[in-house]
């Protein structure tokens, strides 16, 4: 339906736990379709006990409803179970009878009539056989028989929310939201793909992605965490800034140190969250103990803004947003070709980069080349011989003197 590899298929059962949103569009019409886990009626396991309220959420905010059944399996009792749930819903639906590949298979609907739900269609998922049959009768069901034009949706900021397994990035999700929008558990792993959510800040929109939790490459053990690692790296790829958590207890390790290189040398704005800050003892010193601590351990981070919250008890939840959409701003800016030479000016008189191989250094010119990551030109008699040293300094002010906190830059040095 949406022609893109939005949802983890694999023949395992149970793979597709939270609520998935996409959209597509047909003849003109904006469809959203909501994706939910399988539904397993009275299990008491705890991930078939939360894809069931996930599917029940999922059915009390739709306007239609698709029961999907197996073709090519008789009506089951979760089948019938299920079908009461819908028909008690009091909503539109239709049901979908999937793995119909040829024509010869269609005769299989018919096994579903007792299931009491019409209109009935076949379908076949893995081909897209009749998936265009199926989208018209979504619209005829819907009473969108007229066109209408789509309303584009207004750009805004892509917001994800990275880190290790079991650090609370579904708990902030739901935090942000102020829904139980991802299933929450204890064991590590309970998201797989990565989710989108949409909230308004003050007027401006939103897109929220809660991400499965990435582990080192060598812990990776089966094909559901190898996709839910690259539907991950996507996310945080098709961001604008990054949210990436630490578990206040554990500290900060070298997993969370690689987390947020990968986000840096991807360009993204970053913002870093301790979360369970509720779970620390603490005393007077103790957040800039552990704030130094980090600096120390990684020197780039003193350049991203650190908060220290609980989602659990909601302690600080409400700035998260507010500094994400700060740094968003900061990425887009661009500052003129005066100022800055002006600065360059000013960076000179106050230390100029020192002889390299018996050559003096000048730097001539400066400019701003691209934003959304930041891209500094300098030109340069003698670009290879700049100090690494002499490099950082000129970063180190170009942050302060223009406020550049929570973004990457990069600076080039070209020869003239």
């Amino acid at each position: 339906m949406l022609k893109q590899k939005k949802a983890i298929v694999d023949a395992q059962e149970g793979i597709t736990r939270d609520r998935l949103y996409g959209e597509t569009e047909w003849v003109g019409h904006h469809l959203t379709f909501v994706d939910t886990g399988g539904y397993i009626p009275e299990d008491l396991d705890i991930f078939n006990k939360a894809v069931r309220e996930q599917a029940q959420a999922a059915v009390s905010e739709a306007d239609l409803i698709l029961l999907m059944v197996d073709g090519r399996e008789d009506p089951t009792a979760s089948d019938k179970t299920l079908a009461q749930f819908v028909r008690e819903s009091g909503k539109k639906a239709i049901l979908v009878v999937n793995k119909c590949d040829n024509l010869e298979t269609d005769v299989q609907v018919h096994g579903f009539h007792e299931l009491a739900i019409e209109p009935i269609h076949p379908v076949s998922a893995l081909t897209g056989r009749l998936s265009g049959d199926l989208l018209d009768l979504i619209l005829k069901e819907l009473n969108l028989s007229s066109i209408k034009p789509v309303e584009e949706k207004e750009a805004g900021m892509r917001l994800s929310i990275v880190g290790m397994p079991n650090v609370g990035k579904s708990s902030l999700t739901n935090a942000l939201l102020q829904k139980e929008q991802s299933i929450v558990t204890p064991i590590a792993g309970t998201t797989r793909d990565s989710i989108d959510a949409y909230l308004k800040y003050y007027g401006q929109t939103i897109t929220l992605v809660d991400t499965a939790g990435l582990r080192k490459r060598s812990k990776v053990s089966d094909n559901i965490e190898f996709y839910s690692n690259v539907r991950t790296q996507r996310a945080i790829l098709n961001s604008d800034v990054t949210l990436v958590l630490i578990d206040a207890e554990k500290g900060f390790s070298k997993q969370d140190k690689a987390i947020v290189d990968d986000v840096i040398k991807k360009g993204k704005g970053l913002v870093f969250i301790v979360n369970k800050w509720d779970l620390v003892d603490k005393e007077n010193h103790t957040m800039k103990e552990f704030t130094d601590k980090i600096a120390y351990q990684f020197k780039a981070l003193s350049h991203y803004p650190i908060l220290f919250i609980s989602a659990k008890t909601k302690q600080r939840v409400s700035k998260v947003l507010g500094l994400a959409q700060a740094v968003y701003e900061t990425r887009g800016k661009t500052i003129s070709t005066s100022k800055l030479n002006d600065f360059l000016q000013k960076l000179l008189r106050q230390q100029s980069p020192p002889a390299t191989r018996g050559k003096v250094i000048n730097l001539k010119y400066m400019t701003q080349v691209n934003a959304a990551p930041h891209l500094f030109v300098i030109f340069t008699n003698y670009p290879k011989l700049v100090p690494q040293s002499y490099r950082r300094f000129i970063e180190n002010q170009l942050r302060e003197t223009f406020d550049l906190m929570g973004v990457p830059i990069r600076i080039s040095f070209r020869r003239k």
